[in-house]
């Protein structure tokens, strides 16, 4: 599941969009904060449906994904933005993991999946391209 985000990324965290899909509004502000913290501009969504319909979706560099969420789920926004010719480096999180959630994480190229609640230094390697194992 491994891919390079730090080329894609740069040096400079201030130039770096962040963008996070979660429904959980505690996690979501949360996440945003430590990594704005970090030096990221971030932009949040509670869906994936508002996700497509924002100009992000073409300005993130990196997507952090709730697998899931009401309606469309992380791994079907994966796929819809699979179809749409949109290589979005995509790290997936989860409360519920199991097999099939890694299996079809990696089929769809996530760059990793981490699991609730995110522990920061793990979401850090793998927005440097370095997930831990």
């Amino acid at each position: 599941m491994e891919m390079i985000l730090a080329a894609q990324m740069g040096n400079n965290p201030a130039k770096q969009s962040i963008v996070i899909v979660d429904d959980d509004d505690a996690a979501r502000d949360s996440l945003q904060t430590l990594l704005e913290v970090q030096g990221f501009s971030v932009e949040s969504f509670e869906t994936c449906e508002e996700f497509l319909e924002s100009a992000a979706l073409h300005k993130g560099v990196c997507l952090v994904l709730d697998v899931h969420l009401p309606g469309m789920s992380g791994l079907e926004l994966m796929d819809e933005l699979k179809s749409r010719r949109i290589n979005l480096p995509t790290i997936l999180v989860t409360g519920r993991n199991d097999r099939a959630i890694q299996e079809r994480a990696a089929a769809l190229g996530a760059v990793t999946l981490l699991e609730k609640p995110i522990d920061l230094d793990a979401l850090m390697a793998a927005i440097a391209g370095k997930p831990k194992a």
